[in-house]
């Protein structure tokens, strides 16, 4: 038993010896400080689904959202669920439990209802907020 306690001992006092010179991690310069804004400051990163005003459907899978008036967001879909949609068929958004907050694709329950059938279940892939330079890029009918 006097073994175990003194060896208790012997380990805890190598431990402490091993911390004492320990200077933290090495401090870098080049880091940027981790509450620096992104780069399109001007897009918000979240929404919330009751903003969303316009969308248009660009190809198969590739859909812009018009989000109050102040923002435009690209989502993708893993799929081609916009297949054959057009940006007059209506798109279903149901309000995740508990947040009506859209920050990631997950976030995202989306269906879109192709000539006003049964709506289509959509897994988004990507929910990315375009500055004001890509959307102007964008041709006329594309804009939400």
């Amino acid at each position: 038993m006097k073994t175990l306690a003194i060896l208790g001992v012997l380990g805890a006092a190598a431990t402490l010896a091993a911390c004492q010179d320990y200077s933290g991690p090495p401090a870098t310069a080049t880091a940027a400080p981790a509450y620096a804004a992104p780069a399109a400051a001007t897009v918000p990163a979240c929404f919330r689904t009751q903003d969303i005003r316009n969308h248009t459907v660009a190809d198969g899978h590739t859909a812009y959202i018009d989000v109050g008036g102040r923002a435009v967001y690209r989502i993708e879909t893993s799929g081609d669920c916009f297949a054959g949609a057009t940006s007059t068929d209506p798109i279903v958004m149901r309000e995740p439990p508990g947040s009506t907050q859209i920050c990631k694709p997950i976030d995202m329950d989306l269906s879109v209802a192709i000539g006003g059938g049964l709506p289509i279940h959509c897994i988004v892939s990507s929910v990315t907020p375009m500055t004001p330079q890509e959307v102007a890029a964008l041709p006329p009918r594309l804009r939400p």
